[in-house]
């Protein structure tokens, strides 16, 4: 299990799963030959085949006597259209137990976005229930991702419907602005293109800085390409300007960046690579 520290912050990894058939849907159009080319992706974040391996991971964010957990992943029982996804029965909870933290214990949620796998353990099915799976905590959602969320259409399942409305309908959720700040040593940071509301989590301690990405990127070749965009993204012209300006500010500082979609080691630094970026682990 990856854990690391970041000044009095520590920061633990709890993977959910690890997926390489996923990348003709996340990225249809990619350049393989230019992919081919990035050397340093190997071994860690393409496969033997050429494909791209993606993680869906939450974060277990220890900071000043709170327990901070960073996106949910898919969750289980949830209907969903894609296969893997669709009425999951994992471990996750008792991975999170592992990572030293109850769900009893939580006593923040936070949602860098409301897709489909970052809010999926939100809730948990109880007798035909969908219920707060983290009953301590209080589950913070973006207000402009929020609005914008809450009377789209569920076209990849009932998303909203099981695992972000129980929250609100159960008086557990805190609607706050992209710059919130959660603890003295952690706040929110916009990053919007994926989503409307998007954001990433800066963590700065005792002099030590670290940011957990969300989808900002899912995989470590667009820190290499940061104009390559996936199929999900909202708006993909200012996510391709919010990557930039997000590399631009890592590269060759101090920062540990850590990828919510990046496989093992899933953390580095970012540096510069001629007139791109490189990603060092």
């Amino acid at each position: 299990m990856l854990r690391w520290k970041i000044g009095d912050v520590t920061v633990t990894c709890v993977v959910e799963s690890t997926n390489s058939d996923l990348d003709p849907m996340l990225f249809p159009e990619l350049d393989r030959s230019a992919l081919e080319a990035i050397s340093w992706l190997k071994p860690h974040f393409v496969d033997a085949d050429g494909k791209l391996v993606l993680s869906f991971q939450a974060f277990l964010v220890e900071s000043c006597g709170r327990r901070i957990l960073v996106d949910t992943c898919v969750g289980n029982d949830k209907e969903r259209p894609l296969p893997d996804w669709n009425h999951r029965s994992g471990p996750f909870l008792q991975d999170l137990a592992r990572a030293g933290a109850t769900r009893e214990s939580i006593d923040l949620v936070l949602c860098t976005h409301l897709h489909i796998d970052h809010v999926g353990w939100n809730t948990m099915l109880v007798d035909g229930r969908w219920v707060p799976t983290f009953p301590n905590a209080r589950y913070l959602f973006g207000r402009v991702e929020w609005d914008f969320w809450k009377d789209q259409p569920e076209d990849l399942g009932p998303v909203i419907s099981d695992s972000v409305r129980p929250i609100i309908d159960a008086g557990l959720a805190d609607l706050v602005e992209t710059d919130y700040r959660l603890t003295d040593e952690i706040r929110l940071e916009a990053t919007p293109g994926h989503t409307p509301g998007h954001v990433s989590v800066r963590i700065r301690s005792r002099g030590e800085e670290a940011v957990i990405s969300g989808d900002i990127m899912h995989h470590p070749c667009q820190i290499a390409h940061p104009e390559w965009s996936p199929t999900f993204d909202h708006d993909a012209a200012r996510a391709r300007l919010t990557r930039r300006a997000f590399l631009e500010g890592c590269a060759g500082a101090p920062v540990l960046f850590i990828g919510t979609h990046f496989a093992a080691p899933t953390a580095g630094r970012v540096v510069r690579d001629g007139d791109s970026y490189r990603f060092v682990v």
